[in-house]
């Protein structure tokens, strides 16, 4: 019998959410935007098999970013998603964390982004804070001297309570074997 496990991927709008789900399925499944308009306005999952244990299938849940071009407020953001997770949760599928994608070019932490932390931490509470795996993208865009300093403070300041509270901090660097370190911060723990 397969077991199926979900993960919400949440983020600002251009994160690289899409890209994310893309890379660890091995597929274009969700558009990624390259536009200076948000691309995913939907709810839209991708299901792969887990490496190395056919038991398990993963549903990777794209959803629109935090900040949408075309969604005014970001509670409508959140409305959408718990709507998917119940009738998800209906249909067997349960949850096993979330994995919150930050883009570490981004040169400044806006409120916008404080913000959505702050209604992630209130959506899963702080005993649900272990399955939040915090993600930084963009690697590739950035000096690594330069990136490791935004991480830490990142670290330092932003994610601390999170961290404090079992939250993990990895890196997603473009390739397939990164998307599955990331979601094995989880797998390892069910």
């Amino acid at each position: 019998m397969q077991r199926i496990i979900s993960f919400s991927v949440l983020g600002l709008t251009g994160a690289g959410k899409s890209t994310f789900i893309n890379t660890a399925v091995g597929k274009d499944t969700t558009p990624v935007g390259h536009d200076l308009q948000s691309s995913t306005q939907h709810i839209q999952h991708a299901i792969c098999a887990c490496p190395g244990d056919p038991s398990r299938r993963v549903v990777l849940v794209d959803t629109p970013g935090f900040d949408n071009t075309f969604i005014e407020e970001d509670s409508e953001i959140l409305r959408r998603i718990a709507v998917w997770l119940a009738s998800s949760y209906d249909d067997d599928m349960k949850l096993a964390g979330v994995l919150y994608l930050h883009d570490i070019n981004q040169s400044r932490m806006f409120s916008t982004s404080r913000r959505n932390l702050d209604m992630l931490r209130r959506l899963c509470g702080e005993d649900a804070e272990k399955n939040v795996i915090l993600v930084t993208t963009k690697w590739n865009d950035v000096s690594p001297g330069v990136g490791e300093r935004r991480e830490q403070q990142l670290k330092d300041n932003f994610w601390k309570e999170m961290v404090k509270h079992g939250s993990q901090v990895t890196r997603f660097d473009g390739s397939h074997a990164s998307t599955w370190d990331v979601i094995n911060h989880i797998l390892a723990n069910m």
